[in-house]
């Protein structure tokens, strides 16, 4: 019998999401179990102790694999742990290409922690595919980019950089956070893994942390429960069940933050106290039409400039509706400033070069009412 494929929304509600076969409940349940009771030696009913599986956990990993068209997923306390479990595959001697402007978390942790152990960094601009051909080494066995990026929203060609990287065959690694699943699919268009802080989107109500691997090759799943196992980071039973819960309205909830994010970066755009708007579904974003090609929205993260540290900070101040605050892809709107947020583990150097200035401001639309959203930016901008 041919199995149907269904579609996402319908994905998102049911893998890995089965009625509890013992009580009929439709949601999983939150299994707060750190055993299991064994049938003998080497003898179990799927599940031996929480560290390596948890029934809610695998019904999470189920469910996001599902969403992203992997073959496993992997779920971590956080989305550092995810990047930290990621190159975990390394070893000393080994090259990586980074994206030289994906979140400062990850900036941070490989440059400051992971070079510790005798593995070397390129960081390149990955917008041009060239570049990454260009750094590629014998050593090479990495290549990890974010598109968007966090927060200048510059986009990489996925499928051309997979392109090179098969070539050479280098694994392929996409921090695809800021589109979830819904609008963006690195491993259609050809990456091998893909990376997300479940945080942001997946949960959707900024009440967890978590992050996630999705992989399509059986090396990169063993390497991944591996280190699991080993290492112990990774999500509770009852935080899986956060994401799992919030991963049911990722559908409805993505085309509200795209419908909002639009409108709002149309305002932004023809604002008089705004200079410039970072959003790829503005036709003034030099990368739209790869927007168009390579992701089936645009979602509702967006950077813009108010050209200084003091009018950042008086905006950040004045609004009243949008939360001044860390984070993004919850269903509130959320505004920062990235150059002592998420960035601030660079050097002023580094962010200069980068081009995150003093008066780039951050903001996560969310998904109240847009014009409650546009009119608290416009009392807000008038304070500049």
């Amino acid at each position: 019998m041919t199995q149907i494929q269904h579609g996402f929304a319908t994905r998102a509600i049911h893998d890995g999401q089965e009625p509890d076969p013992r009580t009929g409940a439709v949601n999983v349940p939150i299994y707060l179990s750190s055993t299991y009771e064994l049938q003998g030696i080497e003898k179990h009913r799927g599940w031996e102790y929480s560290r390596v599986s948890n029934p809610t956990r695998d019904a999470l990993e189920t469910s996001l694999a599902s969403l992203e068209g992997g073959a496993s997923g992997h779920v971590f306390a956080s989305g550092m742990a995810a990047i930290a479990a990621l190159v975990t595959m390394l070893s000393a001697g080994d090259h990586v290409i980074c994206g030289d402007n994906v979140y400062g978390g990850t900036t941070r942790l490989f440059s400051q922690v992971i070079v510790r152990h005798g593995i070397e960094f390129s960081w390149v601009d990955t917008s041009n595919p060239d570049n990454v051909s260009r750094a590629i080494r014998p050593a090479t066995k990495l290549v990890h980019i974010e598109t968007p990026t966090n927060p200048l929203m510059t986009l990489t060609d996925i499928r051309a950089v997979a392109n090179v990287c098969h070539e050479h065959g280098i694994p392929m690694s996409v921090d695809n956070t800021f589109m979830s699943p819904y609008f963006q699919r690195p491993l259609e268009l050809g990456a091998d893994i893909v990376m997300h802080s479940t945080t942001k989107f997946l949960n959707g109500h900024s009440d967890g942390l978590g992050g996630v691997l999705v992989a399509n090759k059986p090396e990169h799943a063993e390497a991944f429960r591996f280190v699991q196992k080993c290492t112990g980071g990774i999500l509770s039973p009852f935080e899986s069940w956060l994401v799992l819960r919030g991963v049911k309205t990722l559908a409805v909830r993505m085309k509200q933050h795209d419908e909002n994010g639009r409108k709002v970066a149309a305002f932004l755009a023809q604002h008089p106290k705004v200079s410039h708007v970072l959003y790829p579904g503005l036709e003034t974003h030099p990368q739209h039409e790869l927007a168009k090609r390579q992701m089936s929205g645009f979602g509702s993260m967006i950077a813009f400039e108010v050209g200084t540290r003091a009018n950042a900070d008086k905006l950040l101040q004045s609004v009243r509706v949008i939360t001044n605050g860390e984070s993004l892809g919850g269903v509130e709107s959320l505004i920062s400033h990235s150059a002592t947020t998420t960035h601030a583990a660079l050097s002023q150097e580094e962010r200069e070069r980068i081009g995150i200035t003093e008066g780039l401001v951050r903001i996560s639309v969310g998904i109240e009412d847009v014009d409650d959203i546009l009119n608290d930016l416009d009392q807000a901008l008038a304070n500049l």
